[in-house]
């Protein structure tokens, strides 16, 4: 089974006949198909919505009889914001017919990696030569197993604008570096070492989580996997139709990012509240806007 179907409400599906079953009835109830014809046959794609935003969307091919063959499926959310508009690249899967897109995010530190939604858009159109594969934005959501609620950090007003002004110059600074400009490279090189130095000294009579206010990292061998730590700017909580599991999807800013979670309510420690901070491990997905 996929390990992220119990985000999206499907905790109790622990069987492979379970799953079989799920998936069957999702192909008698599709919510949305979207086909596309490739040189060696026709492939489809259906999004299944389970509840407000979350569903599972089964990939496959069509036969002779017009009848889909399963190749895969995996669980979504679909999100409701744009989270980024860096330069985005998108690269297929080795082992299936999906994707991954690669966004160059200075914001967060590192090279984002997601998993692609709306794959057989792309693959549809690859095959127009009048249509555009540039990427104009990525909406990212992001489906985790288990979370926890903390406090958030006291900041005032003037605090909160001093450090989205320090973030936009931080950002500067690192599009200049990779660009070659040395003296970007050494101020960069300072602030980190100012930075290492200031968590030295707190982190002997301070917790760690009164320093760092929020963090976007790789999480284990998988590439699109994340541990995170955000500010939760919207909370609320719906219900898987089929199954009446309760998911909370939350809107949380993390290092100036912002994109959606789900998560069950039964792997979620604590009360998700605006202004509080989610803390956990996240598989990223993301939806990208083409050019027109």
């Amino acid at each position: 089974m996929h390990r992220f179907l119990r985000a999206v409400g499907f905790s109790e599906y622990t069987k492979r006949q379970e799953i079989k079953g799920l998936l069957e009835r999702i192909q008698e109830n599709p919510g949305e198909i979207q086909v596309v014809q490739a040189d060696d046959g026709t492939r489809m794609q259906i999004y299944t919505d389970t509840g407000s935003g979350i569903g599972i969307s089964v990939y496959g091919e069509l036969n002779e009889r017009d009848e889909m063959e399963r190749d895969y499926y995996f669980p979504f959310l679909r999100s409701t914001c744009i989270s980024t508009q860096a330069p985005c690249q998108i690269q297929r899967h080795a082992e299936k017919e999906s994707y991954s897109g690669i966004c160059e995010e200075y914001r967060v530190g590192v090279s984002l990696i997601f998993y692609l939604q709306n794959g057989i858009e792309y693959m549809s159109r690859m095959q127009d030569p009048y249509k555009s594969l540039r990427v104009s934005s990525v909406m990212l959501s992001a489906l985790s197993t288990g979370g926890r609620i903390l406090l958030p950090i006291a900041k005032t007003e003037k605090q909160r604008e001093k450090i989205k002004v320090a973030s936009a110059e931080r950002t500067q600074l690192l599009e200049a570096a990779r660009r070659g400009n040395p003296a970007a490279m050494d101020s960069l090189a300072l602030e980190d070492m100012d930075l290492y130095n200031s968590i030295s000294s707190r982190v002997r009579r301070e917790d760690v989580y009164s320093i760092v206010d929020s963090c976007f990292m790789p999480f284990g061998v998988e590439c699109d996997q994340y541990s995170v730590l955000g500010e939760i700017l919207e909370a609320e909580k719906i219900i898987n139709s089929w199954t009446n599991e309760e998911i909370y999807v939350l809107m949380v800013e993390c290092s100036d990012l912002v994109f959606q979670i789900a998560v069950n309510a039964k792997d979620l420690l604590g009360e998700p509240l605006e202004g509080r901070r989610f803390k956990g491990t996240v598989w990223l997905q993301g939806q990208v806007n083409f050019l027109e």
